[in-house]
């Protein structure tokens, strides 16, 4: 079990940044991918950003290619997720989750440890 919380979430104006973080309480850590999800109300939760265990590759859904960037520090168990340039659009909870088997998966049940989730709320 990977216990993961999530952090940096908040009220900001569209144009502004946030970057999120998401600390993992095992040194096993490094050896597993990393997710970001999202999920706005009355809708499914959603891909957002993927990274390697070592950093390798990274993935974007569309929506937010050029605007976040994913890494992660496995030193510190953290992964973040810098987000640029923010729209109302991007308003959700955003969970970050664990790919124990590195499968570079775009969708949730591939992903076996889940954090509680930060709100990330952008007016317009």
């Amino acid at each position: 079990q990977v216990h993961l919380v999530e952090s940096g979430g908040g009220l900001v104006q569209a144009g502004a940044s946030l970057r999120l973080s998401c600390a993992a309480s095992e040194r096993s850590f490094s050896y597993y991918a990393m997710g970001w999800f999202r999920q706005a109300p009355g809708k499914e939760r959603e891909f957002v950003a993927g990274v390697g265990r070592s950093s390798s590759w990274t993935s974007y859904t569309d929506s937010v290619k050029g605007r976040f960037t994913i890494s992660r520090d496995n030193a510190k168990n953290t992964v973040y997720l810098q987000m640029n340039s923010l729209k109302p659009e991007d308003t959700a909870v955003y969970y970050c989750a664990v790919d124990r088997f590195n499968r570079g998966s775009k969708y949730s049940q591939d992903y076996d440890y889940w954090g509680q989730g930060t709100q990330v709320t952008v007016s317009s």
